[in-house]
């Protein structure tokens, strides 16, 4: 089940996170720390969501691209916000008009055809870098409340997640003791469980009711906004035993 969600959806979840990311990054201030990712400034956050979003419609467009050079262009353009505006109109208009029968890069497992993909990849992309930039301009981790994120966004995103990441035979989220992991959503008609153990992640997509959910070893509940920002480690909104979420947060950093 690789998405229930249209390309239209997903181009919509786009457009509302860069309206946020815009006004969250102005709020703050370029050179404002960034506390969900704390190695950048706000500049630096831009650089990074403007290269991708080039590279992105790169790809879609039948090339390669540079990242490199476009994300020193990022860090050195006179105005960041603009420049990231730019490439988020380029990329939408290369995911408009790829065919639906687009023959581009897809990268993650279970994934759908690849112009739903590029359409899913980027509103989660841009979501998540867009709270960011809100958790910037609050000068902390976001709350579910704080945000715009809808809960039909937040409940593919962490499908996305926990079966097209997590499963790669590159993730990182491993455990000599093997155990399993509900992820539970609130008002939800599915949840997840994840088995982990030192072999990559194996990822069930279960009825809110299985019992595979409610006896994990490890359950993960809250709505689905909140679990959405706290899988992507971007709030400490859901909680758990601290070995469990120390092992989330470094098994879960995402290397596309």
């Amino acid at each position: 089940m690789p998405t229930q969600l249209t390309a239209a959806t997903h181009l919509e979840g786009f457009r509302a996170a860069m309206v946020a990311f815009v006004r969250n990054a102005d709020r703050a201030g370029l050179e404002a720390k960034v506390p969900t990712t704390p190695d950048w400034t706000v500049r630096q956050l831009i650089a990074h969501q403007g290269m991708v979003h080039r590279w992105a419609a790169a790809i879609i467009n039948g090339g390669r691209g540079d990242p490199d050079a476009y994300e020193r262009e990022g860090r050195s353009v006179s105005d960041p916000v603009e420049w990231l505006r730019d490439g988020a109109i380029e990329l939408a208009r290369a995911i408009t008009t790829a065919p639906d029968d687009l023959d581009a890069l897809v990268f993650l497992n279970d994934a759908p055809p690849a112009k739903q993909f590029w359409a899913r990849r980027q509103c989660h992309e841009t979501t998540m870098h867009a709270v960011d930039a809100l958790s910037a301009a609050l000068g902390r981790y976001p709350k579910a409340a704080d945000t715009w994120v809808t809960d039909e966004v937040a409940l593919d995103g962490i499908d996305e997640l926990l079966t097209g990441f997590l499963t790669r035979k590159k993730a990182r989220l491993r455990s000599e003791d093997p155990l399993t992991i509900g992820v539970c959503p609130e008002g939800s008609e599915l949840s997840w469980v994840v088995n982990v153990s030192d072999e990559p992640a194996m990822t069930e997509v279960v009825a809110a009711t299985d019992a595979r959910c409610t006896t994990s070893d490890v359950r993960l509940e809250g709505s689905p906004v909140a679990l959405y920002l706290t899988l992507w480690n971007r709030s400490d909104e859901v909680t758990a035993e601290s070995d469990v979420l120390d092992l989330w947060r470094e098994g879960s950093q995402i290397n596309w």
